[in-house]
């Protein structure tokens, strides 16, 4: 739901191998490689910003264990949260890889706090084989523990060039070294950030693609060039030429709609208008420049399919930078101006998540994140019907990808699960976020959220039980999480007991657990449901562990662990034999009496064990003809 060119925080597998395709190794990475590869290391990387600090260590955890071709079966890749705020435990395994990225901390309290947090982690990683890699804060080096430094490790930039040529190749593009060799390009790749360099790739790709700039491979560079170094100049002096309000108010609408058809972008300039307050132009329609005249005057053409874009490369996005950096004023009008033009009946799907992201993109780099977070409330709180609102989603996801931003949405969306009513469309949009992204970048994080929202009534918070459920299931770690968390919630929360029993209860059925089943763990789930009165809900937990036991012999460990469950319990004990009982006669097989039969034989045997009578026990359970 996002285009090429934002910058992610998802560390999952596919964008792993994306990035290893054009990562270049920077100066010292071969030395932090060979520390991290003994069980229970922690390295630390200081670099200079720009450098692709963070992009080395997401690489230094890939290529643990021979170039990182395939990860490890249950081994987890996760980025730590960089404050104790709803932080769960670390937990780490042996061979689990961990990413923490400090390079955000401006202050030195909060980095002072940060280091004791990281104190404590490296201890635990080091217990139990895990691996770890910190990226360290520019400019506090006066402030680091003088026991972080054995640990550090400074990597220096990587060849600039290198990295245009890495990424240019990865796009299959044909060229010769010496296309390459310009004195401004070379100037361009010693002194700019890896991201910019990355984006310069990114646009030559985009000018080839276009069609409209040559067919051969320098002008597409010679386009992607300008389009970096003179673009904001030239987006700066022809706003100083356009003094008209209406004039501004439609190279910023274009630059925002860009690729949306002209109609479209012709309300969505009428409505800017409008938000600002612009009073309407008294003359009649007729009698002014038309539309097209205006579009040509501001170098903006109409392509065959009636579709509005600018003449020169990139121009679109100095437009957005150029407005939002130098009009702070109009911020909130632009946020209340997106918020109903995103809902123009002209635009596709497609339009909508390109408006959404541009929008983000500007709110982000302008450091107003809740203006993001505000259109996700707004859109997803109108949103109608049971589907998921696809430009709050975008939204959401953006903010969360952010590097400097993620923990901030990912706060956000703590405090909001756990404030007051909420409308169907947010439960639903911050359910799906937490599944398409936390649940790949900080699981802990997205069950705990979904857990919120699926305590919560009506058919949107069904659905987050779903997804949380769902979630717990394809993890061991995870599921053994949510099994502790909702027993922690029958004990301390007597008033929402049933609720948190109804999922406890719900999780612990075979289709559930995670494979192969952790019997330790659903030993303790079991426990906690069957030291509560029998319930009509343990007949399908029951069920569905007499049906597994029946098709699969290695699963009868399950009917010992639910009779053990009951600590002998007699009415548990009953209720178990009865479900047990009905599920036997229901459909006459041979595998169902015997495992009836088994299970009949460890409530016998749970009974004596409690009574200590063997002539209690020597009376045993009915048979099934015998049983009423």
């Amino acid at each position: 739901m996002t285009r090429k060119g934002v910058e992610s925080l998802r560390i999952v597998r596919e964008d792993r191998m994306r990035l290893a395709d054009r990562f270049v190794p920077p100066l010292g990475y071969r030395v932090a490689a060979d520390r991290l590869e003994k069980p229970g290391s922690v390295v630390l990387l200081e670099a200079p910003p720009g450098s692709g600090r963070r992009a080395a260590a997401v690489m230094l955890l890939h290529g643990l264990g021979g170039g990182g071709s395939a990860d490890e079966e249950g081994v987890r890749f996760e980025e730590l949260p960089t404050t104790d705020k709803d932080e769960g435990p670390l937990a780490p395994g042996e061979g689990d890889r961990f990413l923490l990225d400090l390079s955000g901390i401006a202050d030195e309290e909060a980095y002072d706090k940060a280091q004791r947090r990281l104190a404590v982690r490296r201890s635990q990683v080091k217990e139990t084989g895990a691996h770890m890699v910190v990226v360290l804060p520019s400019g506090m080096e006066h402030a680091h523990t003088p026991d972080l430094e054995p640990h550090t490790v400074r990597l220096g930039r990587p060849r600039g060039i290198a990295v245009v040529t890495r990424y240019l190749r990865m796009d299959r593009m044909t060229f010769r070294p010496a296309d390459l060799g310009s004195a401004d390009l070379r100037r361009l790749c010693n002194r700019s950030p890896m991201r910019e360099l990355a984006r310069l790739a990114g646009l030559v790709r985009a000018a080839r693609d276009s069609g409209r700039f040559g067919t051969d491979f320098t002008g597409w560079l010679d386009q992607a060039m300008h389009a970096v170094t003179d673009r904001a100049g030239e987006v700066g002096r022809q706003v100083v030429t356009v003094r008209t309000a209406p004039e501004r108010a439609l190279l910023l609408a274009t630059a925002v709609f860009e690729e949306a058809r002209a109609d479209t972008v012709y309300e969505a300039w009428h409505g800017l208008m409008k938000t600002v307050r612009h009073e309407q132009e008294t003359t009649s329609e007729l009698a002014r420049a038309d539309f097209g005249e205006r579009l040509a005057a501001l170098g903006i053409e109409r392509d065959p399919d009636g579709r509005l874009r600018f003449e020169r490369l990139a121009y679109a996005d100095a437009v957005r930078t150029y407005f939002w950096t130098n009009f702070p004023g109009m911020r909130d009008h632009l946020r209340d101006w997106i918020s109903h033009t995103a809902g123009l009946r002209g635009l596709t799907t497609d339009d909508r998540v390109n408006v959404v992201v541009r929008f983000g993109e500007r709110s982000l780099e302008a450091g107003r994140p809740d203006h993001l977070f505000d259109l996700v409330v707004r859109w997803a709180g109108s949103a109608t019907g049971t589907s998921c609102d696809p430009p709050s989603v975008t939204a959401l996801e953006l903010g969360l990808r952010h590097e400097r931003f993620g923990g901030w949405f990912r706060r956000r969306m703590y405090e909001c699960v756990r404030s007051g009513p909420m409308p169907d469309g947010l439960v639903r949009v911050l359910t799906a976020a937490c599944l398409q992204n936390l649940g790949a970048t900080h699981p802990d994080q997205a069950l705990v959220r979904l857990h919120y929202l699926a305590v919560r009534k009506g058919e949107a918070a069904r659905e987050a039980r779903e997804a949380l459920l769902d979630l717990a299931g394809r993890d061991r770690r995870l599921y053994r999480l949510l099994i502790d968390r909702l027993r922690s919630r029958t004990r301390r929360e007597p008033r929402g007991t049933e609720r948190h029993l109804d999922m406890l209860t719900e999780l612990l059925r075979s289709d559930r657990a995670p494979e192969p089943p952790p019997w330790p763990d659903l030993f303790l789930g079991c426990e906690a449901v069957f030291s509560q009165p029998p319930r009509e809900l343990w007949s399908p937990l029951v069920r569905s562990w007499l049906n597994t036991a029946a098709s699969d012999r290695t699963r009868e460990l399950a009917l010992d662990v639910m009779v053990r469950a009951t600590h002998g319990r007699t009415a548990a004990l009953h209720r178990l034999y009865a479900i047990a009982y009905d599920w036997a006669v229901s459909a006459r097989h041979s595998s169902r009496t015997t495992v009836a039969a088994l299970f009949w034989h460890h409530i016998d045997h749970a009974q004596y064990a409690r009574t200590g009578s063997s002539e209690q026990a020597g009376s045993g359970s009915p048979t099934t003809e015998e049983a009423p």
